[in-house]
């Protein structure tokens, strides 16, 4: 393994272990929810518990349901801690160009979807996937340090066609975050969405925000 290797391994780890996630302790927590898009207003009860797995009750529609769990398992997908072994030990690291903010890339390979990665201050600021007939482009551009790694509150995703590049949805997200004993939760995301010329904003509102135990 080369230097040039070694070093972007190096970067990468650092950044990745400096995120937030929830420890080995994290009992789970529930959750009011209220889901608001235009004049739609949804209201459900959520718990995700110690073992990640999501419950999504109080709520008949069954589309909004589905939007709901979605949203939460994406939510979990980025706080529940992984080594980096457990994540990239088949994966080879290169620092690709250094662009004018100070952001280096980094270049992965064996990964199946592709990705590559932008770092800067430590923190993972892009990440670029191809996923089957889609690939993305996520740009972190706000972070909160919660003294125990940071979590991104202001992101833009893109998603475009891999053949054509053409753009097929471009979202905009706001997270806030509280701490609720040791730990940080999500109190609100406001996702705005534009998608074949349509523009929608959804605002998820967590209330009473409880760990589980």
């Amino acid at each position: 393994m080369t230097t040039t290797q070694i070093n972007a391994q190096d970067l990468f780890r650092s950044a990745y272990n400096n995120r937030y996630t929830w420890d080995t302790n994290f009992p789970g927590f529930t959750a009011d929810l209220t889901v608001t898009q235009g004049d739609e207003v949804h209201t459900a009860k959520v718990t995700v518990k110690a073992d990640y797995s999501v419950e999504v009750t109080d709520i008949e529609d069954e589309t909004v349901k589905e939007s709901i769990y979605t949203q939460l398992r994406d939510v979990v997908t980025h706080r529940k801690r992984n080594s980096f072994e457990q994540a990239h030990s088949k994966h080879t690291f290169s620092a690709g160009t250094t662009d004018d903010t100070g952001a280096v890339e980094i270049l992965v390979g064996g990964d199946a979807m592709g990705s590559n990665y932008k770092l800067r201050n430590n923190e993972v600021c892009q990440v670029s996937r191809v996923m089957g007939r889609m690939a993305f482009t996520i740009d972190h551009l706000d972070s909160l340090d919660t003294g125990n790694g940071y979590v991104s509150t202001r992101y833009n995703a893109v998603f475009r066609n891999p053949q054509t590049q053409d753009i097929l949805r471009d979202m905009q997200f706001e997270d806030r975050y509280e701490a609720v004993g040791d730990y940080y939760l999500m109190s609100q995301q406001t996702i705005h969405a534009t998608a074949d010329g349509q523009q929608t904003t959804t605002v998820f509102q967590f209330s009473n925000l409880a760990l589980l135990g």
